[in-house]
């Protein structure tokens, strides 16, 4: 047995928080199937009970089915047949089902004959059922047509979606000009063949100071265009890449003016560094870019060459979305929009008020569990996937993935409003929608009428209507417009025509572009224009190169008085770009604001830029207040209050992510290595002092006597005893003497190399978390698997990807420590995924029984010791 001091992750890989698609559980390798099907006893599963859960006044949410979880499987994607009926698919080798409802009840479920798994996507159209998932040729887009109505159908590949699990092939939906629109999460390559006249072009990542990946190696190496959206016919002859930038979102709805909305996901690991973007409500037109890119690059909303949210709404993990179009519901919420959250549980309904060309959105808990605003209230899991409006105008949902228990519940409404059909368009905003949509009719394609017609609106206030002017433009050649750009005289339209011209102009244009820049002086320019130009002169040196010395002096000259000001948003990016310049002085400015700032966020963005500042524009004073910053108590920084709000809201108190203190070490080994052998020297009694993953000590003796090895048998018929008069001290020694804390945060105490607790009761019932300790192998989440290379001289190595390069690979084996090692890719004969979890087996075999189910009382309390179930 490998030993419990390595990575001893409590719920391993079943768990994994947040924004990871929950959907793909992994089977286990036939040496761990043994363990894996021991038979257990106790209870029978049943969903979460309605009584446990809350919706709006005048609504009822009723449970209708629980699904054998044997013979049904764990539910992860939805959608509703020609006949009305829901067809529901399950993880990978599960069955698809197709339940019939007849007065709010279920009548029939079949098992449909689909040589397909793991659909994260279906869509009835065409008189079809169309599929994204595996089948015979792959990950892929496929069309079933079913045989009379015998459940058996016939399938046709249309189109090969190169990648696969959580962040693979997602949802489908048909769009008012009946194309199929398809989304696919950030692990997913594109697809080949894609139309020439596709809106999404000349993507790239676009930072001007070198990113760092990912402090545990999530998405090391994955690059533009991200998560992203293409649209076929019903064929799938023609596929156009719409647009991009997503992390890993799972599902998008039209609303009743015909415009497309997503959910994307954060990257919780972030949790606590300034890069990091909540999960967010997206609108989705045509060659829009929402800028993420992997580890430390997410761009921020502000950037010019991306679109901002219509709203953020904070931590979880975003799944279904849909529309309220049928529903029996007050016109309100026959217009709304209902957007998922697997984690926390909530059913969002999403209101959209118009905004030029765009829209801007507030959201409300639609359905959640009660005990999400009610800390006394019993914890009930409710991981939320997939929501249809059936035909009877009810709201249907479903609960699962991970191997969760999976349920299908009903919601109508019971109060005196009328429910006839609604005007589901809007009149306002309709004439600003009309234009955006001519404007998009020349994107991807090179039309003599473009420049002329979309001209006029690179200067309009409405961003929307800007931005789309602008993917317009670049579709067009350049020396048909660059003269234009040039000679621009308007602030707003000259910057927008620049930015184009950066991002599609040949280098040897640089000279003139920069030129033309001096036209308007950074200290003359509203806020906004402000941004622009900073981020027009980044793209200028990111694609076109640097500039030259005196070019560079003279752009410092005019950015430095700007730095530190009252905006946020206009220090980072002053300060970045100075430091790119190597700008005279700016160690010291930049160390004055890391000492006055208010916010964690705001010093660690600059500790993490200001690591690429070269020797030369230190002095050994600087040196040592840079590095003392690596020794902080972080917690005695406030965070931006919207952060506090995220978290409040789902329900739960802050903690940082998982890749928290991997990326300091991470800071901290870039600023080490550019330091000079001299400066190194000096430094070195400092250096030899850092500590960044020091977690905190516990007076609890280590324990080595086995008890027992436990199986699930020994624990399931005990685990009503959980309900009350658990022992609070005794959980958190089981939890400390196991070494969980090692690797995973509870609250505000512990590692996080695992994912964060804090939430787990709200994902997964009692008995998914034990059997995620006992049989930890079983369900594994694709963020916390290893992999195992092996080189053709026979060396194993087994650990997760911190680094990919076109040369080689970074393999960190021991999540506890800085080592990696280094393997050149002509080196590696085999690559794959470890099936075995690099969680332990066997890490509460130390404990009594008792102390297992004060353990598990621990946990399902989010260490509060309050908690009903510490109460006699």
């Amino acid at each position: 047995m490998r030993k419990i001091a390595r990575c001893a992750a409590i719920l391993g890989l079943l768990v994994g928080l947040g924004s990871f698609s929950p959907f793909n559980a992994q089977e286990p390798k036939a040496s761990q199937k043994k363990t894996a099907q021991k038979k257990s006893t106790g209870p029978k599963r049943s969903a979460t009970e309605a009584e446990f859960l809350k919706t709006l006044p005048d609504f009822k949410v009723e449970l209708i089915h629980t699904s054998d979880s044997a013979s049904e499987g764990s539910w992860i994607n939805m959608c509703k047949d020609g006949a009305g009926r829901l067809i529901v698919s399950g993880q990978r080798s599960q069955p698809m089902l197709r339940f019939t409802i007849m007065d709010g009840k279920v009548s029939k479920v079949e098992k449909l004959d689909i040589p397909l798994s793991e659909a994260m996507g279906l869509l009835w159209a065409f008189d079809s059922l169309y599929v994204n998932a595996s089948g015979p040729e792959g990950f892929g887009l496929y069309r079933c047509n079913e045989a009379g109505d015998s459940g058996k159908f016939s399938v046709k590949f249309l189109k090969r979606f190169e990648g696969d699990g959580e962040h693979g092939p997602h949802a489908l939906v048909l769009g008012p000009d009946k194309m199929i629109y398809v989304v696919n999460g950030n692990h997913t390559k594109l697809p080949k063949g894609l139309s020439e006249d596709s809106p999404h072009r000349n993507y790239k990542e676009d930072h001007l100071l070198p990113r760092q990946w990912d402090g545990n190696g999530h998405a090391a190496g994955i690059v533009a265009p991200g998560g992203y959206i293409v649209r076929t016919d019903a064929d799938g002859q023609k596929i156009q890449l719409m647009l991009a930038g997503f992390r890993n979102t799972y599902d998008m709805a039209f609303n009743g003016d015909g415009e497309l909305f997503a959910f994307d996901s954060d990257m919780e690991w972030d949790w606590g560094m300034p890069w990091y973007r909540p999960i967010r409500i997206l609108h989705c037109i045509s060659g829009a870019e929402f800028g993420w890119r992997s580890g430390t690059g997410k761009w921020p909303s502000y950037y010019p060459d991306s679109l901002p949210a219509a709203v953020d709404v904070g931590v979880g993990s975003p799944t279904g979305v849909t529309n309220g179009t049928g529903a029996k519901f007050p016109a309100k919420y026959q217009k709304a929009l209902y957007m998922l959250d697997w984690t926390y549980g909530r059913l969002l309904a999403v209101h959209l008020t118009p905004k030029g060309s765009s829209y801007t959105a507030t959201f409300e808990n639609f359905v959640a569990p009660i005990s999400l605003t009610d800390p006394n209230a019993p914890k009930k899991p409710l991981p939320l996937t997939d929501a249809v409006v059936g035909n009877d105008g009810a709201l249907y949902f479903t609960i699962g993935g991970r191997n969760n228990q999976s349920g299908l519940y009903r919601v109508t409404y019971t109060g005196k409003e009328s429910t006839a059909p609604a005007d589901l368009k809007n009149t306002a905003g309709e004439a600003e929608r009309k234009l955006r949509h001519e404007i998009e009719a020349f994107q991807g394609k090179v039309d003599p009428k473009a420049v002329s017609f979309v001209w006029p609106h690179l200067s309009s206030p409405d961003r929307f209507l800007q931005y789309s002017a602008r993917i317009a433009l670049e579709a067009q050649p350049v020396a048909e417009w660059k003269d234009k750009a040039l000679t621009e005289k308007n602030p707003a339209a000259a910057l927008t025509a620049l930015l184009a011209l950066a991002r599609v102009g040949d280098a040897k244009l640089q000279p003139e572009l920069l030129k033309a820049l001096e036209a308007f002086p950074i200290s003359s320019l509203s806020p906004v224009l402000q941004l622009d130009k900073l981020r027009v002169w980044d793209l200028a040196f990111i694609r076109q190169g640097r500039p030259a010395f005196t070019i560079a002096k003279k752009i410092i000259a005019e950015v430095d008085p700007l730095f530190p000001t009252a905006s946020r948003d206009l220090n980072r990016e002053t300060a970045q770009l100075l430091i790119y310049l190597q700008a005279p002085g700016i160690a010291t400015k930049v160390l004055k604001e890391m000492a006055h700032a208010t916010y964690q966020e705001d010093v660690l963005f600059f500790l993490f830029h200001l690591r690429t500042l070269l020797p030369g524009n230190w002095t050994m004073d600087q040196r040592k207040e840079y590095f003392s910053y690596f020794k902080k108590d972080w917690k005695s920084l406030k965070h931006d209050p919207m952060m506090d709000k995220w978290f409040a809201d789902a329900g739960r108190g802050y903690s940082e992510g998982a890749s928290f203190p991997n990326f300091l070490k991470n800071f901290l080994r870039e600023a080490v290595s550019n330091l000079l052998d001299s400066e190194r020297k000096e430094l070195e009694p400092l250096l030899k002092t850092l500590n960044v993953t020091a977690v905190a000590t516990y007076n609890y003796k280590p324990r080595t006597t086995v008890v027992k090895a436990y199986t699930m048998s020994d624990i399931m018929p005990k685990l009503d005893k959980v309900d009350r008069g658990r022992n609070f001290e005794k959980g958190k020694e089981a939890f400390v003497v196991g070494q969980c804390v090692k690797c995973h945060r509870l609250g505000d105490e512990g590692g996080a190399v695992g994912p964060d607790l804090t939430s787990v009761a709200s994902r997964f019932d009692r008995r998914a978390i034990l059997e995620s300790i006992i049989e930890p192998s079983k369900v594994l989440s694709e963020q916390y698997m290893n992999e195992r290379i092996v080189t053709v001289g026979g060396k194993t190595v087994v650990g997760r990807i911190v680094d990919d390069t076109p040369e080689k690979i970074a393999v960190q084996p021991d999540p506890l420590s800085i080592d990696r090692v280094e393997i050149k890719k002509n080196e590696i004969e085999i690559r794959e995924v470890s099936k075995v979890s690099p969680m332990p087996e066997h890490l509460v075999d130390m404990l009594t029984e008792e102390e297992i189910l004060d353990l598990l009382a621990y946990l399902e309390s989010s260490a509060n010791k309050r908690s009903r179930l510490f109460q006699k």
